[in-house]
């Protein structure tokens, strides 16, 4: 009698989580028609249906859902136990999947994937780019080891390792190179340029910019740190990026990069991980890599 296997439960919860055939596929390196045929089978074993299948997206049934928050349940346990062993080593190996928030990633983690490959040339690294809530979402649920967010993070399971911290620019156009710096206030007054609902990083511009949540009557949202950057070249208002963003996003735009009235605004980066992870001191350990290369 056939019976059900880890992998059975792993491409279940991707397709869970992804609600399309195809993209849960990919997530699992395999084909379609093969997902599809694990599923068939998984079903079978237990005797009743777990999907309603779409022409576009899927659904869990009643037992689906629940299915999925068990399996995932299993999964994280599985790979602790696999950790554990990882743990008793003298060095990270295996896989090793990172978060990075968007406002990080493209200025921090070419430097952290060539310095931890170097160092650790068994380590599998499987970087997953996200915004702060789905990071920390995929950590409690298994799906990530680590990832690097903005502190804090405030969510109990989860231990909070700083890195390093680092001031807001304010980026205007070239022709505002001479003007005065404004202070949060007049910053609050001006035609403000920021991302998009969802990236920590916009929470906290406006909160330096002493504005509420709700979408100002002069802000514009962009979906990234370069596209805020090039609209403020093409003259369409003024914005904040992290400090280390300046070198990337401002070679090929005509802007003026200045400091913020003190206190000056500003954000500390960290790694976080579940605390029950038993390679927590291995990711000490990689905290202090990381910090290093940040630094370089």
């Amino acid at each position: 009698m056939n019976q059900i296997t880890i992998r059975h439960l792993r491409y279940f919860e991707a397709l869970a989580q992804q609600g399309h055939f195809g993209r849960a596929a990919e997530a699992c390196a395999i084909s379609q028609p093969a997902l599809s045929l694990q599923m068939k089978e998984l079903e079978q074993i237990l005797g009743s249906p777990l999907i309603e299948r779409g022409s576009r997206q899927i659904r869990l049934t009643a037992l689906g859902k629940d299915f999925a928050a068990r399996a995932r349940d299993v999964l994280r346990a599985v790979d602790e136990l696999a950790n554990l062993a990882r743990a008793s080593m003298d060095t990270l190996t295996g896989e090793l999947r990172i978060g990075v928030i968007p406002t990080v990633a493209p200025y921090l983690l070419p430097g952290v994937i060539q310095s931890l490959s170097a160092r650790f040339p068994d380590l599998d690294l499987r970087p997953r780019e996200a915004v702060t809530q789905k990071l920390v979402d995929d950590l409690i649920e298994g799906r990530l080891d680590v990832a690097i967010v903005a502190l804090p993070v405030s969510e109990p399971s989860l231990t909070e390792h700083p890195l390093f911290s680092e001031e807001f620019m304010l980026v205007r156009a070239a022709s505002d190179a001479d003007m005065p710096v404004p202070n949060p206030e007049t910053l609050g007054t001006m035609r403000l340029l920021l991302l998009e609902e969802g990236h920590c990083f916009r929470d906290q511009a406006l909160s330096f910019c002493r504005l509420s949540s709700s979408v100002p009557r002069d802000l514009m949202e962009g979906s990234s740190l370069s596209t805020l950057v090039q609209m403020v070249g093409a003259g369409i208002g003024v914005t904040l990026i992290p400090q280390m963003a300046v070198p990337v996003e401002t070679r090929t735009a005509p802007v003026a990069v200045a400091r913020l009235p003190v206190p000056r605004p500003s954000r500390t980066i960290g790694l976080v991980w579940r605390k029950t992870n038993p390679l927590s001191s291995r990711f000490e350990d990689l905290g202090d890599i990381l910090r290093d290369t940040a630094m370089t």
